[in-house]
């Protein structure tokens, strides 16, 4: 890898220093832009327009982003470099879980926004973890984020301390070959299943998704384990503890799957709202702002060993006193192993 001054008019204007970036294509690598997005820490659509505009060949041609790659081909991609960060380190408590040259897991809490964005420009995880490698003596780059879970969501995440782990682990995520496994306390008790449905936008709700015809495919395993009846309302009145696989990755997939199979998670100010619930169950919910859905498990191979890392992490105190009220108890390993 070296740093090279383009002479293109193109993205990586004259002005600007650009690092060249050389590879050659493994077999069965598939299309170009979604290999390299697998290999360069560069947004698939950022890479098309580098692709479309030269600065991204193949033996020295410019070809089409979606040229299907059969292995042994060079590549050479100049990349610009990022534009300057506008985030802020933030002196906020994080809990760190697992930390090396490498990476981080960390287990984020509810309410917390993991990377800035439109209407939350501070005080999200990343704004924490700038403050975190900076006073630990790390590198002030930009934090990898791999993966995402939702505002409400509590539990495990990974996040890349260099380029390499980023592309390392966001191709693991893609390939759907990282572990995660998720419990969610919902209404009712549903089977247990695979679901496999075609995932998109809601049609008429701007921030919701849900299952569509036309869509990508999202699948989950699900299994339920105890369940909590409250007294003298029948039956409908069901809270089950339940057990949730990945095996792809789609925004508010696993909130989606459980609404579409008549089963909301229990908080949800989303997808659960305006759903007629049994009042016994009125007391249970009072000051619950958020899904009760938490990333128990996560695993992945290390980035530069090679290792096979394994995380897990209980519910955090909201949720834990939720069970307890109901009596029910969180899955043991044996349980979430067997999804």
């Amino acid at each position: 890898m070296r740093q090279t001054l383009s002479n293109s008019t193109s993205p990586c204007s004259s002005t600007t220093v650009a690092e060249e970036r050389i590879l050659t294509a493994p077999q069965s690598a598939g299309r170009l832009d979604r290999w390299l997005a697998t290999q360069l820490s560069v947004p698939r659509a950022r890479l098309k327009a580098l692709i479309k505009s030269g600065d991204i060949t193949i033996n020295g041609a410019i070809v089409r982003p979606s040229m299907r790659l059969e292995g042994g081909e060079r590549i050479v991609a100049l990349l610009p470099p990022p534009p300057p960060s506008t985030l802020v380190a933030q002196n906020i408590p994080i809990e760190i879980v697992h930390e090396d040259d490498a990476l981080l897991v960390v287990h984020k809490p509810a309410g917390m926004v993991v990377h800035p964005a439109k209407g939350h420009p501070d005080g999200t995880l990343v704004n924490a973890l700038l403050h975190h490698i900076r006073d630990g003596g790390g590198e002030p780059g930009r934090p990898g984020i791999v993966h995402r879970i939702d505002k409400g969501t509590t539990g495990l995440l990974v996040v890349a301390r260099t380029e390499v782990a980023h592309a390392h682990l966001a191709a693991q995520f893609a390939a759907h070959t990282a572990h995660r496994r998720y419990v969610a306390l919902c209404w009712g008790r549903p089977e247990a299943q695979v679901v496999e449905t075609q995932h998109g936008r809601h049609p008429h709700h701007r921030i919701k998704f849900a299952v569509v015809e036309e869509g990508k495919r999202a699948v989950t395993h699900l299994r339920p384990f105890q369940t909590a009846r409250p007294a003298k309302t029948g039956s409908g009145g069901d809270v089950t503890v339940v057990g949730c696989r990945l095996e792809t990755g789609r925004t508010h997939q696993i909130r989606v799957h459980l609404t579409h199979l008549g089963h909301p998670i229990v908080g949800d100010p989303l997808y659960g709202a305006g759903l007629r619930r049994p009042n016994a169950w009125a007391p249970l919910l009072v000051g619950i702002e958020h899904q009760m859905l938490h990333a128990a498990e996560l695993g992945f191979v290390h980035p530069t060993t090679g290792a096979q890392m394994r995380f897990s992490r209980g519910p955090d105190p909201v949720l834990a006193a939720m069970l307890e009220r109901l009596e029910l108890a969180w899955p043991t390993p044996e349980e979430l192993a067997s999804l």
